[in-house]
């Protein structure tokens, strides 16, 4: 069964930082696309980041130059580092790994940035 679980999130007052992390078990990231999206409150959710199986990167506007996301074969795991985060940035952030055949993710870690 397949499972991919977030962690890292909190509370932050603007200008700070959050590592964002995303474990899997029953798949291996490295052989899908994964992505980061987020879901703000009262809004639909939103597309933040992705690398693919290939190592390549992209990001939202609204996050480029101050979010970075990685992957870590050897712990299957995907990561996302938010710097200089700002108060818009709020909401739950859910970890994506999509396949040919499959559309997986996870249950969400909430980031919330403080004024």
């Amino acid at each position: 069964q397949v499972q991919l679980v977030e962690s890292g999130g909190g509370l932050v007052q603007a200008g700070g930082s959050l590592r964002l992390s995303c474990a899997a078990s029953g798949i291996i990231f490295s052989r899908n696309v994964n992505n980061w999206y987020r879901q703000a409150p009262g809004k639909q959710r939103e597309w933040v980041a992705t690398i693919t199986n290939g190592g390549g990167i992209n990001y939202a506007d609204s996050v480029k130059g101050r979010f970075t996301i990685s992957r870590d074969n050897a712990k299957n795991t995907v990561i996302l580092q938010m710097n200089s985060l700002k108060p818009e940035d709020t909401g739950v952030y859910y970890c994506n790994a999509r396949g040919v055949f499959n559309d997986y993710w996870g249950k969400g870690t909430l980031v919330t940035v403080s004024s």
